[in-house]
């Protein structure tokens, strides 16, 4: 089974927290589930679970090219320049990083609010971009978007492969049976 869902604002992809923070088991009461790949505790949006760890590898091996599209508010609004570069590829510290897709967007039809907001600020302007990857390092798409001059304020993955949030509010999943993930995959 693979199952999809909508990790809320500041929820840990594990099961347990020993220092108490929210976590999948407050979300996922499916035993035997275990996330393909993982999103940062301050990131919202897709995270794929399933109990096949062979579709799990497929998922998550960077080898797999299955691409990861997110949605970043930026602080700024974005240049073709930057878009540029973001595809180029950008120098971090564990090498370089390329998008395979950047663009400017405009704010996601029907986001949710998220709890607390971001920090607006009266001077600084902030927009939307879409980044498309087909690998997933740690914090990768904050770590970009600094290195070209643009901040990620809040950060939503929308699509892993075929899957993507539609119709999902956080915290919210559905499940796919394994054949049919296979299948899409395909």
């Amino acid at each position: 089974m693979l199952i999809v869902f909508n990790k809320p604002y500041q929820v840990l992809c594990q099961f347990t927290d020993p220092d108490g923070r929210a976590t999948l088991a407050d979300y996922v009461d499916i035993p035997g589930v275990y996330p393909a790949g993982r999103l940062d505790f301050d990131s919202e949006g897709l995270l794929l679970l399933t109990d096949n760890g062979r579709l799990q590898a497929r998922i998550s091996q960077p080898k797999s090219k299955v691409h990861k599209r997110y949605w970043a508010q930026v602080e700024g609004e974005a240049s073709d320049e930057q878009l540029a570069k973001l595809t180029h590829g950008v120098m971090l510290k564990d090498g370089v990083a390329r998008a395979t897709a950047a663009r400017r967007m405009d704010t996601p039809a029907g986001l949710w609010d998220r709890d607390p907001p971001i920090r607006y600020r009266k001077n600084v302007a902030d927009s939307w971009i879409e980044i498309t990857l087909s690998e997933g390092r740690n914090r990768q798409v904050r770590r970009m978007t600094a290195a070209v001059g643009l901040p990620t304020l809040r950060l939503i993955r929308h699509a892993i492969g075929p899957w993507t949030l539609a119709g999902l509010a956080p915290g919210e999943s559905r499940e796919i049976a394994t054949a049919d993930a296979w299948r899409d995959l395909q």
